[in-house]
């Protein structure tokens, strides 16, 4: 019986990582002391589509509350708007939604 345990305790554990994959992340913009307001503006509108209002605000808040979620949706794609945005010199991350 000791066996199915281990077992369950297998497929538990890989079910707890597929549903933590499968879970939104949020690609965070930080504030840094470089780039100027309208270049990260800009770069907003160039990698994500957004309109120059967005963008504006996205870039506002990184400036006066130190960051800005950018954008939410799954892993990878999440994965290759940070490489984009750090292709641009702009400092950013990821977390879990």
């Amino acid at each position: 019986m000791m066996a199915a345990t281990k077992v369950e305790e297998i497929f538990e554990a890989e079910a707890d990582e597929a549903v933590a994959l499968d879970r939104p992340w949020n690609v965070v913009v930080h504030n840094d002391p470089v780039n100027l307001m309208n270049y990260v503006a800009m770069v907003f509108r160039q990698v994500f589509g957004h309109s120059r209002e967005k963008s504006e605000r996205h870039m506002l808040e990184v400036h006066h509350k130190g960051r800005s979620i950018v954008w939410t949706g799954g892993r990878e794609r999440a994965e290759f708007y940070v490489q984009q945005l750090h292709s641009h010199l702009l400092l950013a991350t990821l977390e879990h939604d």
